[in-house]
């Protein structure tokens, strides 16, 4: 199990020699990346898989390269460059955090996990993630994959409680390891651990580089018992009629007549709530004459 006094530190080496052999090759980990890029990658990556995130990634940071280059620019036209992604609030809280790194910080993203934590749009995970993997800092970063690798591994379930709980950022603080450098190269190993092996369905723990150490695996692997995860279902929803009435928007150059919003979902009443929803989040923007068009 772990070791006599119950430490998790034991973990440490086999995961991160196991993320020197086994890490995906991504852009916003290269040497080079820069901070902006990791910020980029950390606000699409929220609720997005990574194979649906970097092509649009690539075009972003082909577009606006700084922090500078996005602030300048129209919020709408990060909604435009958002395309497909979802949760597009995303885009405007990522153009607002790039002017307030223009107006605070000279265009730079801040080093410091207090400033990063005051950009709008960012979170107390966002913040740990950039000071981290930008900054070689030491935090907890926890996402759905450390929080599940860490229950399995530490207090022997198989899955961790449906919502971020206090107790999931004490039990990651406690495994943090102490040296700052270490620390950084562990959250990012962690992640990627419960990204690749130690997933959700069906974890491959004969390739599990902590497999002798897991606390849940030396239980025999207990199944989950609490209560019933539900599946996000898109079909027919508000939030698809709010991605084709956005889709209308971003294909359109000038404002877009609210008769050509009514034919793209048919369900008038629906309709109507997800314009007013995109209204109310800023989203898009009523002109006269019954014209939309997205935020200026």
């Amino acid at each position: 199990m772990l070791d006599s006094s119950g430490s998790p530190q034991v973990l440490h080496d086999p995961v991160l020699r196991w993320y020197d052999a086994n890490a995906r090759v991504l852009p916003w980990r290269e040497p080079d990346a820069g901070a902006w890029a990791v910020m980029v990658s950390e606000f699409m990556l929220q609720q997005t898989p990574v194979n649906r995130v970097l092509p649009a990634y690539r075009s972003w940071l082909e577009r606006w390269p700084k922090p500078v280059d996005l602030a300048a620019e129209a919020p709408g036209e990060a909604v435009r460059a958002w395309d497909r992604l979802g949760y597009p609030r995303r885009a405007l809280r990522l153009h607002a955090a790039a002017q307030a790194i223009v107006e605070r910080h000279g265009g730079e993203v801040p080093d410091d996990h207090a400033a990063l934590l005051a950009l709008p749009g960012v979170g107390t995970y966002t913040a740990a993630a950039i000071a981290s993997f930008a900054f070689g800092q030491r935090h907890a970063v926890v996402d759905t994959n450390v929080r599940r690798v860490l229950a399995r591994a530490l207090t022997g379930v198989a899955q961790p409680s449906i919502s971020p709980t206090a107790a999931d950022q004490r039990l990651a603080v406690s495994a943090l390891p102490a040296d700052e450098r270490t620390a950084a190269r562990w959250a990012v190993a962690s992640m990627e651990l419960g990204a690749l092996v130690c997933t959700a369905r069906t974890p491959r723990c004969a390739d599990c580089p902590i497999q002798s150490q897991c606390a849940w695996i030396l239980a025999g692997s207990p199944p989950y018992d609490g209560p019933a995860r539900r599946g996000q279902t898109y079909e027919g929803t508000d939030r698809q009629a709010r991605g084709r009435l956005l889709a209308v928007l971003r294909s359109a150059s000038a404002p877009v007549a609210k008769a050509d919003l009514d034919a793209c979902w048919p369900d008038a009443v629906q309709r109507e709530r997800a314009l007013d929803g995109l209204v109310a989040d800023g989203l898009v923007e009523p002109l006269a004459r019954a014209r939309y068009r997205l935020p200026a």
